[in-house]
């Protein structure tokens, strides 16, 4: 019975680690101003793509 107890710890701590990485992904996507986003886009149109070879 008590591997059950381990396999729960680690389940646990599990989404918890993926709740702090997520949560530290969220905070740093809105960090960026609006105008930041826009140039990143027209930045990322304007690129050559290497799909067409």
């Amino acid at each position: 019975m008590r591997w059950w107890k381990l396999l729960g710890l680690a389940g646990f701590v599990g989404v918890a680690a993926t709740g702090v990485v997520v949560a530290r992904a969220e905070r740093r996507r809105r960090a960026y101003t609006p105008e930041e986003i826009r140039s990143r886009l027209r930045e990322r149109i304007t690129e050559p793509s290497g799909s067409d070879s």
